[in-house]
């Protein structure tokens, strides 16, 4: 059966109970169907000519089907039987779903827009180990006092001294943050080596709790190649911390699901770095959607997300169901914790809370440490718009009547953002 064969088209009726269904976008400057057929053929048993060695039991077994088109939409379905995939292997289920159908001359775009697994191909995937309940109870976040887990970036995001690094965690904790983060590009350089860095915060997250009697998060940044990540993730967990982050997409989905088969005890932040060279374009690549599914699969605890207010892209339908995906109930997995992040401030809690309720890690970076009165009274800031937000109260009379100056002096620097749940 070469590309052309219509065998591979299955419009009137497949059973796909036991496939993994792709949504794609395709735009073609050739007959519609016949590059359709072409992508489900080229992405299973397919060649560009018909073969000897492809027999009708193989066929059968493992030919891709394209189930729906729509050349109005430029829609089309493809079912993939589970007999094509390695069990719990995402580079391997990337390479057959997203693999060179992305670079054939008959499609002119393709979008990976969704995706959809049977339990036979989801159920060996471990999924996170802690996910959002895990990540609260470590912060003693319970139902009796469930809210938004507040966050921040250490900034500048590189050029800081492991002390003066520690230092900023330390006042962004003692001012009422829950978790405080590396950024994605600060792993072990020169001018602020991971082993130092990693020492200094944990001791001030060790004071924190000392002073405050609160227990708090930090995410150290373990990127790199995978020995290394391994031995910095080892070290996290001699130093007596809880947290790893991983720059996923940079690192790669094999050494995520090797980090999280070594079952640490650690939670995973996934910093989504270079998602957007894959998302972005809107007729060609990979949604953030069917990343996220992947992450989750994979077993990561929190994931960035969107935010729709902040000065990242994404409008609020993309990103609520992406959102949706993480916290899926139906799902074997745990539901991984959404994070909010980027050009995020105190007046951005309550637009964000309003969409996206309180199972989500609002994270502000610059909109804390700018302060005008620096990053204690920008944490205190962020954590008084949560109680506004938790007490149902308008956060600019919450900050007037219940004199939360922090509060009040950041709405009046950032304002309160506006959304639009329509576009």
């Amino acid at each position: 059966m070469a590309y052309i064969d219509n065998k591979y088209l299955a419009l009137d009726g497949f059973d796909t109970s036991d496939s993994v269904v792709c949504t794609f976008l395709m735009k073609t400057h050739e007959d519609y169907t016949k590059a359709a057929i072409e992508v489900a053929a080229e992405s299973s048993v397919g060649t560009w000519v018909k073969v000897h060695s492809l027999t009708e039991d193989i066929f059968e077994r493992l030919a891709a089907r394209v189930i729906e088109i729509s050349s109005e939409k430029n829609i089309i379905k493809i079912a993939y039987p589970s007999g094509l995939f390695e069990k719990a292997s995402l580079p391997q289920m990337l390479s057959l779903v997203a693999g060179n159908i992305f670079g054939m001359k008959s499609v002119d775009s393709l979008r990976l827009l969704d995706i959809a697994f049977p339990e036979s191909i989801s159920s060996p995937y471990p999924g996170p180990a802690f996910g959002i309940e895990g990540f609260k109870k470590e912060l003693g976040i319970t139902a009796s006092n469930d809210r938004p887990i507040i966050g921040t970036i250490v900034k500048p995001k590189m050029g800081l001294p492991p002390d003066k690094h520690a230092e900023v965690a330390y006042e962004a904790w003692y001012g009422g943050v829950d978790f405080v983060k590396d950024d994605e590009p600060q792993t072990d350089q020169d001018f602020c080596r991971f082993e130092d860095r990693l020492v200094k915060v944990l001791e001030k997250a060790d004071l924190v709790k000392e002073e405050t009697g609160r227990k708090v998060v930090y995410a150290a940044n373990i990127t790199a190649p995978l020995p290394k990540m391994e031995r910095r993730a080892e070290l996290v967990k001699e130093q007596g911390g809880n947290c790893m982050m991983i720059d996923v997409i940079t690192t790669g989905f094999a050494s995520l699901q090797y980090m999280r088969d070594l079952d640490l005890g650690l939670l995973i932040h996934a910093h989504r770095a270079m998602h957007a060279a894959i998302t972005r374009v809107p007729d060609h690549g990979i949604t953030m959607l069917v990343l996220a599914k992947w992450l989750r699969l994979a077993g990561v605890d929190s994931l960035h997300a969107g935010t729709v207010v902040g000065k990242m892209e994404g409008k609020y339908p993309e990103v609520k169901g992406i959102y949706d995906a993480l916290r899926d109930p139906s799902w074997k997995q745990k539901r991984v914790l959404p994070v909010a992040s980027g050009g995020l401030h105190p007046g951005s809690v309550p637009p964000i809370v309003d969409m996206f309720g309180y199972d989500v890690l609002i994270n502000a970076g610059g909109g804390i440490h700018g302060h005008p009165k620096g990053t204690i009274a920008g944490a205190r800031a962020m954590r008084a718009a949560v109680e506004a937000v938790i007490q149902k109260r308008d956060i600019w009379e919450y900050a007037e009547t219940e004199d939360h100056k922090d509060l009040l002096i950041a709405l009046e620097k950032f304002g309160v953002p506006k959304v639009s749940k329509e576009d």
